[in-house]
């Protein structure tokens, strides 16, 4: 999976907003790369990612705050009268103030704050990275989607087309008296039947573009065609290799690795509740009853103790543990599911490659069947069933053989995907 900075990704969504009329254009042919860069800017999982990842990063500042000084100005007017005053005048108070503070040492506690946020940033960003590689699978497995129906589509019209030529033949022989009137009649009810499938062919072709938009995140996008990459390349890895890539890549694994990390921080820095702050403070104050008013200085250094606090403290550490011990299970259940997840799909991997190579041969092997079926029933040897028939297993191995090189592909993208790999 190739990696993407926060800067670049922000980039790449700058269109995220914009038409999709304005990234295609109506019969672009578009590749499974374009397609996959489509996503990146227009999905908006990504998006939504992408703001989490600049929330975290703010959060990392917030925790810094506490290294700087803070410096704060204050003005304020009050107009009192003294109760039991023998004269009834009112005084007007003019205040105002700037005020300086700066933590001195409170046993790392600020310090931890920052390592804790910088671990849920690497946290979010392997989060985004998790998104990613999701949607990428999504798209796969869309556009290998619609390269499916529109071969079987076009097995579809093949078919039509060769039920016409039968049904053509059924006539001419009828008409000479060679063949029966049932065999015209059989001949247009499969016709019938061949284009009912065609119909329904093509309206899982169109659902399976929809899918496909979807997945892009461009449900408005413009007619366009794909380049056809059914074809079967196979993919080689052992299985050991396949799991120790997975364990050391997968974004999923590393985000929970991280927040364990800044529960085990966490931790710390609620054992910190026990100890003192030292801070220092600084301030020059104006004050009086006309101008010019008043003013001076005072500084100082102040250490708080926590003597009491309602056990705030050792709750907070056992939440901090607990919270720890949930992450610690939670790993363990994901690399559980992260196995399975490779077995299985290696295990389709394999399963389906095999069923390439005797789906290969059964459409060679109906090929010669039906081309014998044809030139049996032109010569007047055979019958409308045995042709029909060659015809249905032609169809059913053509259909097969694009099932197979699907199922090859989406194994092989999830295999990938369970790898933490693009």
């Amino acid at each position: 999976m190739q990696r993407f900075s926060l800067a670049v990704l922000l980039m790449l969504l700058i269109p995220f907003k914009v038409n999709a009329e304005e990234i295609v254009k109506k019969d672009d042919l578009l590749n499974l790369d374009q397609c996959i860069e489509i996503a990146i800017k227009k999905h908006p999982d990504i998006a939504a990612a992408v703001n989490t990842v600049g929330i975290s990063q703010s959060r990392v500042g917030q925790a810094k705050a506490g290294y700087y000084p803070q410096i704060e100005w204050s003005s304020g007017y009050r107009r009192y009268s003294p109760i039991g005053s023998i004269s009834d005048r009112s005084f007007d108070e003019y205040s105002s103030s700037v005020t300086l503070k700066q933590n001195i040492f409170d046993f790392g506690k600020t310090t931890t704050q920052v390592n804790i946020q910088r671990l849920n940033l690497r946290s979010s960003n392997s989060d985004l990275e998790d998104t990613m590689q999701q949607i990428l699978f999504n798209v796969k497995q869309a556009y290998y989607g619609v390269l499916q129906a529109g071969r079987n589509r076009d097995v579809a019209i093949e078919v039509v087309k060769q039920y016409e030529q039968h049904l053509e033949q059924a006539k001419g022989f009828y008409d000479v008296g060679t063949k029966p009137k049932i065999d015209v009649t059989k001949a247009e009810v499969d016709l019938s039947n061949t284009k009912l499938n065609l119909i329904k062919a093509e309206n899982s072709l169109r659902i399976s573009k929809a899918t496909l938009n979807n997945a892009m995140g461009a449900p408005d996008m413009p007619e366009y065609k794909i380049k056809d990459t059914l074809s079967f390349q196979k993919y080689e890895i052992s299985f050991e290799d396949a799991i120790h890539k997975a364990y050391e890549n997968r974004p999923n694994l590393k985000s929970i690795i991280s927040r364990k990390q800044s529960a085990e921080e966490s931790i710390g820095l609620a054992e910190k509740g026990y100890y003192p702050v030292l801070s220092g403070n600084a301030s020059y104050n104006w004050s009086g009853e006309r101008f010019p008013i008043e003013n001076g200085w005072d500084a100082g250094v102040t250490v708080t103790f926590p003597i009491f606090s309602g056990f705030l403290t050792k709750n907070q550490v056992e939440e901090a543990r607990l919270n720890l011990n949930v992450l610690k299970v939670n790993e363990e259940s994901l690399r559980q599911k992260i196995f399975l997840e490779i077995q299985q799909a290696y295990l389709n991997l394999q399963e389906s490659a095999e069923r390439i190579s005797v789906a290969e041969i059964t459409v060679k092997q109906a090929e010669e069947n039906l081309d014998l079926a044809k030139g049996r029933y032109e010569v007047g040897l055979g019958n409308s069933v045995e042709l029909t028939d060659a015809m249905v297993t032609y169809t059913n191995a053509k259909t097969a053989y694009n099932q197979a090189l699907y199922d090859y592909k989406i194994a092989e993208a999830s295999l990938l995907k369970g790898m933490g790999d693009k």
